[in-house]
């Protein structure tokens, strides 16, 4: 059994006759419709992007600092107190 999204939102791109028949092209040997194709190869560029904006990665001995910077955490300068005092009185408005 078949489970499908409801669809409500639309997307209009426009481009010119190479890069239509390209992306017809495309869609005919993916064997999918044109919508599919460029949603579907978006979505995944879309992915890649977020995840590449959204996450870190580390050597081992970088994580290992990491960690240990955040299980002991310097205490507080004069700069980063100014800060959180701006922040507050801020926020209080």
């Amino acid at each position: 059994m078949e489970t499908s999204t409801l669809k409500e939102n639309r997307l209009n791109i426009r481009c010119d006759s190479h890069t239509r028949q390209l992306l017809d092209k495309a869609a005919n040997y993916s064997r999918v419709s044109i919508s599919e194709f460029v949603l579907s190869h978006a979505l995944a560029s879309a992915q890649q992007v977020v995840q590449e904006h959204e996450s870190i990665t580390l050597k081992p001995k970088d994580f290992e600092a990491f960690m240990a910077a955040l299980d002991a955490p310097a205490k507080p300068n004069a700069a980063l107190k100014r800060a959180f005092k701006r922040h507050a009185d801020q926020v209080r408005r």
